[in-house]
């Protein structure tokens, strides 16, 4: 059998990369939940390596998405304002969505990388008690969210024949089954499943789709409310401060520290770039060791 790398050229003498270029320059990035922190740490990293960046949340973080836009530029190469913007948008408005598309279009340019990001915990409560209303909120925001975002940016990009890649957000929490998370867990396995789909069906034109599933990331607002809501929901797993579940989350990871959002953000970056460029359809764990 005929071993392609051995015919093809291009597998064999690849066109060498300038050391000079940023890796990113000439890419345009999308992220969505831009305003908190995993977002904003993922925004800094991709403008930092050179990629135009579109920041983008709800209407409501307008100041928090200013902030990280000023810290896009700051990290820039070129530092220039002008290749990167904000646009507000709620992720289950297909409306809104393709409309913000559209907007970043006419901005910057058509992103061709996408960090699909914007996501929420939702309550912490046993399943027997969780209430229906927050299951939906959940599932809406994480699952249909993820969807139209992926849906509208993937039809844009196709329209211009470039190939492009994205990465969705997962989370350990559709492998490990946590307490008290029920819709979480659902809607992050249900981003995994889409992500595998969706790989398949963008393959043929040059779209890369992966995931990443952090665990437990710090310092920050979900790393805080994480903690704090174990603490306030009855459980037999975890005590009843916020000092004690700390401690007992920490204690369930092999490396025994919380990951930082600067690790999480570097993955992002490398499953964006042409680093991975064979490699699509695949999660990566970012959990220290847990499972």
């Amino acid at each position: 059998m005929t071993d392609p790398a051995a015919t093809d050229p291009d597998q064999t003498d690849p066109t060498p990369t300038d050391p000079a270029r940023p890796p990113l320059a000439g890419r345009i990035a999308l992220i969505t939940g831009a305003a908190g922190d995993l977002g904003r740490a993922a925004a800094v990293h991709l403008a930092r390596a050179g990629a135009a960046i579109a920041a983008a949340d709800l209407a409501s973080r307008g100041a928090e998405l200013g902030e990280t836009v000023a810290r896009c530029v700051e990290a820039s190469p070129t530092s220039d304002a002008s290749a990167t913007t904000s646009v507000a948008f709620d992720v289950t408005d297909p409306g809104q969505v393709a409309a913000a598309v559209d907007q970043i279009s006419d901005a910057i340019g058509v992103p061709d990388l996408l960090y699909n990001n914007a996501g929420y915990q939702g309550a912490f409560s046993n399943t027997a008690d969780y209430d229906v209303d927050d299951f939906r909120r959940v599932l809406d925001i994480n699952v249909t969210g993820a969807f139209v975002v992926l849906r509208a940016w993937a039809g844009a990009l196709r329209a211009t024949a470039r190939p492009g890649a994205a990465v969705n957000a997962a989370s350990m929490a559709a492998l490990g089954g946590p307490p008290n998370m029920v819709a979480y867990a659902a809607s992050k396995a249900a981003v995994l499943g889409m992500t595998k789909t969706a790989a398949v069906d963008l393959a043929p034109v040059g779209i890369r789709v992966n995931a990443i599933s952090p665990a437990f990331i710090g310092p920050g607002m979900m790393w805080d409310r994480q903690v704090e809501l174990q603490a306030a929901a009855p459980s037999p797993y975890y005590g009843d401060d916020v000092e004690t579940v700390a401690a007992e989350m920490i204690g369930q990871v092999p490396l025994r520290r919380y990951g930082s959002l600067d690790e999480v953000a570097s993955v992002v970056r490398f499953l964006l770039s042409d680093e991975a460029s064979y490699l699509t359809g695949i999660n990566i764990e970012i959990a220290g060791g847990a499972s």
